[in-house]
């Protein structure tokens, strides 16, 4: 944080001083125990000569001069970094009422049931941190969530009731044991083994989002056609398409709790950088700077307006001719500079690229630390919300790790290259 003290007599030198840059701020007053004001803003100067300047033409709007005396601020590279400084200062003076004060809601998640003797699914915004191998989300609200469980219901025969079930043979049912929707285990219209079986096959659909049954159904007709019962594919296809639609209900976002992790990429305050965010562990953590220096932008001066020209990507650059080793490649990436500023042979090979990434993400992850479910719930409430705005106001880009855990490093490397590229055409006049 960057620190400014502020003399109401002299409100014009200290609001000069102010640099025109995005920022998240904090206007402290005379009383080191009293609440500060915290804000975020795209112009800082604009928005304090706003607040701490007198306006006759605007009386009622609101004026803070005469209980300021320090200014603090941070700058931020993006919406998505000033969302989340904001909510850490808000944190560390208001506690859990940060989110209250930044209408963050817990977002909803889908939770299986696993411990009662006849599982079924709910929707909850309150997983439990226990049971956080059962719980898949986030959605992108409850009534997401709830049409996703309706649908996925509906390819199994998984009981819908809410009761603790004591199976009866002279328990009458309900409709939808009637409709043969469910196996009733409420009058033993099964076994309790297939039962298990049934909601075991539910467990594993939510938490690969309907892939698990994609396999079998694909496999089973695959097989089918093989032996050309068309028929039977046929049917079998219709199924895939069901087991399709349902899983479109689910974005990628939405994983087991314990699971969810994700790399964001934003664009950075500092020159030459693309800022790095992690989502581990219930956290977001970051920004960690990825250093754009030695890469170069394909097709940065084609000139060409073709919808269908190469999109903006990283390039790695060849290491300086007669030299091959780790410690030259350095050097070259601390004169290089973007392809149209820096003389040919002076660029990063891929394998240093790579290298950076793995790097970045090394630095994240030993960043974590222990936080309370207050921090967790605002920091999942904020990736939640930057995730599900309207594609074309989704600043950034998100990636999210292979069922080993490996991360898609060559396409983070091209996201980088497309915020970057975007932020040089941004600060071209």
């Amino acid at each position: 944080m960057e620190s400014l003290p502020f003399d109401p007599a002299n409100a014009r030198a200290a609001l000069d001083a102010l640099p025109r840059v995005a920022a998240v701020f904090a206007l402290y007053g005379e009383d080191a125990k009293a609440e500060p004001y915290i804000g975020r803003t795209p112009n800082l100067r604009g928005r304090l000569e706003r607040l701490l300047q007198p306006s006759a033409k605007h009386p009622r709007r609101l004026q803070l001069a005469g209980r300021v005396r320090r200014i603090e601020w941070r700058r931020t590279g993006s919406d998505f970094e000033s969302l989340l400084a904001q909510f850490s200062l808000l944190e560390e003076v208001y506690g859990a009422k940060a989110l209250e004060r930044m209408h963050l809601r817990a977002p909803a998640f889908i939770r299986y049931l696993g411990s009662n003797a006849y599982p079924r699914i709910t929707v909850t915004q309150r997983p439990s941190q226990r049971e956080a191998d059962w719980a898949y989300g986030p959605f992108a609200s409850r009534a997401a969530a709830e049409r996703f469980a309706d649908e996925a219901l509906k390819l199994f025969l998984l009981r819908r009731c809410t009761d603790d079930l004591n199976p009866d043979p002279s328990h009458p049912g309900c409709v939808y044991s009637e409709m043969k929707m469910c196996l009733a285990p409420c009058y033993k219209g099964c076994t309790d083994e297939r039962y298990a079986e049934e909601a075991a096959a539910v467990r594993d659909f939510a938490a690969t989002r309907g892939e698990s049954r994609l396999v079998v159904l694909r496999g089973e007709r695959d097989r089918a056609s093989e032996a050309l019962e068309f028929e039977q594919a046929a049917a079998l296809h219709a199924q895939v398409q069901r087991v399709e639609a349902v899983r479109a209900l689910a974005p990628e976002l939405v994983q087991p709790m314990s699971r969810l992790c994700g790399v964001v990429l934003q664009a950075s305050a500092e020159p030459d950088e693309v800022a790095v965010f992690l989502f581990a562990d219930g956290v977001l953590r970051g920004p960690v700077g990825f250093s754009t220096v030695g890469m170069r932008i394909q097709n940065e001066q084609s000139g060409s307006s073709s919808l269908f020209a190469q999109p903006m990507a990283l390039e790695a650059m060849p290491e300086r001719q007669g030299t091959g080793n780790r410690e030259q490649g350095l050097a070259d990436e601390n004169q290089g500079a973007w392809g149209r500023d820096q003389e040919p042979g002076t660029r990063a090979p891929r394998g240093l690229l790579e290298s950076r990434m793995e790097d970045v993400l090394e630095q994240l992850y030993k960043t974590g630390s222990r936080a309370d479910a207050a921090v967790r719930q605002g920091h999942l409430a904020l990736l939640k919300r930057w995730y599900y705005r309207p594609e074309v106001r989704r600043v950034g880009e998100i990636f999210f790790p292979d069922a080993e855990g490996r991360w898609p490093v060559k396409a983070m490397l091209r996201g980088v290259g497309r915020i970057a590229a975007k932020a040089l055409t941004e600060a071209r006049p």
